[in-house]
């Protein structure tokens, strides 16, 4: 390892995204550092280390220290090598590790129920991504010691992720009456399970997060427009849908399931300040203006 030594209890954020950036920014000054692939602006230290390469870190870590992953696998394997390489060069080896993956992995439910009990049921390459790699963390963290944490994420949303580009081109939505449950979280809220998570006092293991408001997509989109002022999106059949939409917003619709997150609110300790969506669209709105 090269770099400079960062300091002891440091959170080391691996991927400085969407999720990452929001994070860093939460956290005081000098208590945690970003890794990411390419040169980013941001107030918070940020390194480049690019997981599609690997090599040694661009640093040197601590005895005691705690690793937040947000980076998605890549594509072209079916194992997620980039975790993999990561985990290959932390030495030491931190004392927890934190993994954002997706509640994709329960599959098509048919609109019932999963919690953290519930049987896997992967449907797509990107869900089974996630189960792999949630096994390679159970397994390193067996051996190593490492104390490792799951949280299951559905769809995320906040500033500049409010789908307000579709409205503007037009874009259909699915007729409500075929639209499935809905399972999502703001952003902020999601920041907040992951500080919760990396508490050394928050039990290690799975965790599904999410807001409860389970109103569908389609709802979504036209609470939405209606707040930002926009016209109300045109609505299609899910038959229709199969000959327009792309391939992979297809494969999320045609799954269909309520993420229970009861463990998230009486273990993790997190009640999500937007557990009304309606809420979370009105306060991403207000941070997406100049």
């Amino acid at each position: 390892m090269t770099g400079a030594t960062i300091a002891d209890g440091t959170v080391l954020v691996v991927g400085a995204g969407y999720v990452g950036q929001r994070f860093l920014a939460r956290q005081p000054e000098g208590s945690s550092i970003g890794l990411s692939r390419s040169a980013i602006p941001s107030s918070r230290q940020i390194e480049i280390f690019n997981l599609d390469i690997g090599g040694e870190l661009p640093l040197t870590l601590p005895r005691r220290y705690s690793v937040l992953y947000t980076v998605p696998p890549a594509r072209a394997s079916m194992s997620d090598v980039r975790l993999e390489r990561l985990l290959a060069v932390l030495q030491p080896v931190p004392q927890r590790f934190v993994y954002i993956s997706t509640t994709g992995v329960y599959g098509n439910r048919g609109g019932a129920s999963v919690d953290e009990t519930s049987p896997l049921n992967p449907e797509t390459d990107r869900a089974r991504k996630r189960i792999a790699a949630e096994n390679l963390l159970h397994s390193w963290g067996s051996q190593t010691g490492c104390e490792v944490v799951i949280l299951r994420v559905p769809g995320i949303y906040g500033p500049g992720r409010l789908g307000v580009e579709r409205l503007h081109e037009g874009a259909p939505v699915i007729a409500e009456h075929d639209a499935s449950p809905g399972n999502r979280i703001h952003v902020d809220d999601l920041v907040t399970c992951c500080a919760a998570a990396l508490t050394s006092t928050t039990p290690p293991g799975v965790y599904n997060v999410g807001d409860g408001d389970h109103r569908t997509s389609t709802w979504f989109t036209n609470e939405v427009a209606r707040q930002s002022g926009l016209p109300l999106p045109q609505t299609i059949t899910m038959q229709q849908a199969e000959r327009e939409f792309s391939p992979m917003r297809l494969s999320f619709l045609a799954e269909s399931r309520r993420v229970e997150t009861t463990r998230m609110r009486d273990v993790l300790g997190v009640s999500p300040r937007y557990a009304n969506a309606e809420d979370g669209i009105r306060a991403s709105l207000a941070d997406s203006e100049p």
